[in-house]
């Protein structure tokens, strides 16, 4: 423990470390961790949206999902170069895991991981469709954003430097879906479908967020790796989407 507070202090302080070298094994673990769960989420999610792709209404549509799928690979590929600084195998790394394995829609896993991934549990359920895929798009897509953020101040510099890079290009992933979601709107069938997906998908997007008074947190937020509690960061989601879903008359 000795050897360790020193770290801890200089990182409750709002130090920084730079390099797999100066990091402590605990603090190494969950950093890793942390990575994968980025990682293994952006890559379940690009193989669950390349799928839809061919359910998009038009080329506009196929062209922002198909940037979609690009960019979350690439960013997967991002985090996982820093992962690879820690001896992390990433040759193999990509195609270890069924990433567009799913459960079936029926199925209740709250915030538990599953399988040999670490992906969030809402990859875990699968799209329907177009309005679906849309609907899912912009909550977890949000979610992200918020979550992004907080990563951003994250006291391992080169991966905060890599989430502040990756932050606008999510963002502009929600842009995209909310702008799919004004055209489905449009009309009475499309504004039931959407309401419906909705419906399904804002308890699992609002699982990813953890449990509140986690312990967990109170250990990342010792290492500097977290820095807003759980339950801060659903209630701004909830507020986000609320504002969402009211500009387009679907509260």
């Amino acid at each position: 423990m000795s050897d360790t507070m020193p770290i801890e202090e200089y990182l409750l302080k709002g130090g920084m470390l730079t390099s797999p070298d100066n990091v402590p094994p605990r603090y190494r673990g969950e950093l890793l961790r942390l990575m994968a769960s980025f990682v293994d989420s952006e890559l379940a999610g690009a193989a669950g949206f390349a799928d839809t792709i061919n359910d998009a209404p038009g080329i506009k549509e196929r062209i922002a999902s198909a940037k979609i799928v690009l960019e979350k690979t690439d960013h997967a590929g991002r985090v996982l170069e820093i992962m690879g600084s820690f001896g992390a195998d990433t040759g193999r790394y990509a195609v270890h895991h069924p990433w567009n394995a799913r459960m079936t829609r029926e199925t209740d896993i709250g915030a538990a991981r599953q399988g040999g991934d670490m992906r969030l549990s809402v990859f875990h359920y699968p799209l329907q469709g177009w309005v679906d895929a849309v609907a899912m798009n912009v909550l977890m897509g949000t979610a992200s954003t918020i979550q992004l953020r907080e990563l951003t101040h994250i006291s391992y510099q080169p991966l905060a430097d890599v989430f502040r890079a990756i932050l606008p290009r999510e963002a502009h992933h929600t842009e995209l879906g909310i702008e799919a979601l004004k055209r489905i709107v449009e009309n009475d069938e499309g504004s039931k479908s959407a309401r419906e997906a909705i419906a399904y998908w804002r308890p699992r997007v609002a699982a990813s967020f953890g449990l509140a008074a986690s312990a967990r947190y109170e250990t990342l937020a010792r290492f500097g790796l977290r820095h807003t509690p759980n339950e801060a960061l659903l209630s701004e989601w909830q507020a986000a989407v609320n504002a969402q879903l009211a500009a387009l008359n679907l509260n």
